[in-house]
This record gives structure tokens, C-alpha cells and sequence, in this order.
């Protein structure tokens, strides 16, 4: 059996990231004779959680562009120079069938190199409106695995394919048992229940400001499980204390999490709005305004324009929450179309089909 060399490079956040494991963990199970070697950027987190994965990683000297002219944006040409020889001397070691990339910032100088070289290079690009760098390396790279229609306006028509996001495979199973979710949270199942998700890291505005509507959401008879991100998990723990409120650093136990809510609100990054198509909820998107290109905004309004989620701008949620939030709380018809439409977007074989290009590109 062919031994199958694999380079997969992403970081930065866990919407790099985990995708990228996901991919390796697909090739390792159909593959007995794979190599995966992962390519990151020093003192990122994906130099911890791809090692807990049970993956190798070389970490890049590399960073992104600020945006106002500091001395990191001096040193970014540096940055790329070194790390482009950095890639060259790993991609010669290593000696990979192909080159994966999920974005952040080591897949730039890790597949422009593999380009180079000639090695067949695949891109997996998660947003609806793509960042520079995944535009630059499109114009070499064989494949282009997409969540998103009409990417063609950015990237070489022929070489897309719409495969999804890939998600944590324990979303896949949700059996929607109510009763043991709520069990699990000790919920009262006579009231509605709000998810709010932040991120692992969390949102600080929308923190600030699930905390100022708590009494709102108490008069509203609605019970909250608030996940705060590690950041900010001490700062808000005291609401514990309060009837209905739960607040936690993270989830451990995701499926319940998302079978127990009636009702989430959530950031716009990629993987979650993968994950929140699988998941069938209604969902109020609040998009972060502080990613590059207006990323989340964008995601968030290509399922609001198919009525399958609600978006508030965090500049509105003073203005605009209490109400649009009332509306959807006291409509059972519109929590059941939001669920039906975001239903439908769900692309649950994103992970095998991304795998299916890469065998396809090294004819295994």
C-alpha cells in the first residue's frame, strides 16, 4: 500500500485549527500508512492543541499585518523571508504527496513554497468573503474546498468544490434528547433556554453585554447557559449565584449543550456557523466587528439572506436586541422556520468529501 505524505498547515484560531485536525484525523482512519506532519506559527495555540491531537507541528516565525504601522508590521517582511526558507527546508525534509491548507497565518509561506516546489497544494478556504492570503495561493493551488456559494468571484472557477466546513463528528450524532440535557445542566424544562456562546477565548462585548440584560432575560422567564471564553469566565462567575444563570469557562459536553437551547447567540466565525447548520437552532448571530475584511458579518449574512438566522451588529444590540429578541422568543413559528431554513444549509460530509479531493490529487 502507497505510503501518503500529508503537510497540513493552520492556526491562529480554533476555526483553523480544529478543521485542519479534522482533515488529518480523516486521512489517518482511512490511510494505515500516512505521515501528517503540521506546519504553525510560534506561539499560537495551535503549538498546544495539535501536539494534544496527537500530531507533530514545526512552529513558523510569522504573524499578520496590523493594521495602524507599528514594529511588528517593520519586521513583517522579515517575518515572511525567514519563514519562506523555514518552509522550504521542512517541505525538503519532509518530502510531502501534498500540501493542506486551512488558513492563518503559516499556510501562506508553507504553500506558496509547496507551490514552488511543484507539490500539489489544496486550499480550505471556511469564510464567505476570503482574506488575501487564501486569494494569493489560489491562483497555484489544485483545489479549492469551499462552505460557500458563488466563491468564484475571488478564486479560479474550475477549481472549486463545495464540500462545508469540517465539524467536531459529535455534533453529527445529537439525538436531541431534551431530558437528559437538561438533566445535565439542571435546567427547568418549563422555561426557554438561551446558549450563549463566545468562543473558547470569549467575546468581550457580548459578555458585557449578556450581563446587562440578566433582567431582562429573568423576566422573561428565560434560563441562560452562558459561555463566558476562559478570559472572562472569572470576572462573570458570580451570576452563578443568581436562579436560571449558569456561567462556564467552556463546555464539555458541546451536544448537550446545543440539544438543551431553545434559543443561541453566537460570533459568525466559520466553524460555528458550520456547527450551528448542523445543529438546527434558531440562532441571533452577533457578528465580531475586529476580524480581518469584515469576515463574520458577511458569514452571518449569508444565512440571514436565506431567513435561516437572525443578525444584530454588536453597534445595534442596545437598540435593537430587547425587541427583535422578544419576537423571536414569543414566536414558535419563527423559531421552527429559522430551524427548518438553517437546517437545510447543514453540509455534514465536509470532512470525507475535502478527503476525497486530496486522495484525488495524489491519485490514491
Amino acid at each position: 500500500m502507497k505510503q501518503v505524505r500529508a503537510i497540513i498547515s493552520g492556526g491562529g484560531t480554533g476555526g483553523h485549527i480544529y478543521p485542519a485536525i479534522a482533515i488529518a484525523n480523516e486521512l489517518k482512519a482511512r490511510h494505515e500508512n500516512v505521515e501528517i506532519l503540521f506546519v504553525g506559527a510560534n506561539d499560537r495555540m495551535e503549538m498546544e492543541k495539535v501536539p494534544q491531537a496527537g500530531y507533530e507541528i514545526k512552529g513558523l516565525w510569522i504573524s499578520g499585518l496590523q493594521r495602524k504601522l507599528t514594529f511588528k508590521n517593520m519586521m513583517f517582511p522579515f517575518k515572511v523571508l525567514i519563514s519562506l526558507m523555514a518552509s522550504r527546508k521542512i517541505l525538503r525534509q519532509f518530502k510531502p504527496d501534498i500540501a493542506i491548507g486551512t488558513g492563518g497565518y503559516a499556510s501562506g509561506p508553507l504553500l506558496q513554497m509547496a507551490n514552488t516546489k511543484g507539490i500539489p497544494t489544496l486550499i480550505q478556504e471556511q469564510n464567505s468573503y476570503p482574506g488575501i492570503t487564501n486569494k494569493i495561493l489560489s491562483k497555484k493551488a489544485k483545489k479549492i474546498c469551499v462552505a460557500y456559494d458563488n466563491l468564484e468571484r475571488f478564486f479560479p472557477k474550475d477549481k472549486i468544490v463545495k464540500t462545508g466546513n469540517p465539524v467536531r463528528q459529535d455534533l453529527l450524532t445529537i439525538d436531541n434528547n431534551k431530558a437528559e440535557a437538561n438533566q445535565y445542566f439542571k435546567l427547568d424544562s418549563n422555561k426557554k433556554i438561551l446558549l450563549v456562546l463566545g468562543g473558547s477565548l470569549g467575546a468581550r462585548r457580548v459578555n458585557q453585554f449578556i450581563e446587562k440584560e440578566l433582567n431582562f432575560f429573568e423576566q422573561n422567564n428565560v434560563q441562560v447557559i452562558w459561555q463566558t471564553g476562559k478570559l472572562y469566565y472569572e470576572q462573570y462567575q458570580h451570576y452563578e449565584e443568581r436562579e436560571g444563570i449558569q456561567t462556564h469557562a467552556f463546555l464539555n459536553r458541546m451536544d448537550l449543550a446545543y440539544t438543551a437551547a431553545d434559543i443561541i447567540i453566537s460570533r459568525a466565525g466559520a466553524s460555528s456557523v458550520s456547527e450551528l447548520c448542523i445543529v438546527g437552532k434558531p440562532v441571533v448571530f452577533v457578528p465580531s466587528p475586529n476580524v480581518t475584511e469584515d469576515h463574520q458579518t458577511k458569514n452571518a449574512q449569508a444565512v440571514v439572506e436565506r431567513n435561516a438566522a437572525v443578525l444584530i451588529k454588536e453597534k445595534d444590540l442596545e437598540s435593537d436586541f430587547e425587541k427583535r429578541f422578544s419576537e423571536l422568543l414569543n414566536s414558535e413559528e419563527e423559531q421552527q422556520s429559522l430551524s427548518r431554513n438553517i437546517k437545510e444549509l447543514a453540509l455534514v460530509n465536509a470532512t470525507s468529501d475535502i478527503v476525497d479531493e486530496i486522495e484525488k490529487l495524489i491519485k490514491i
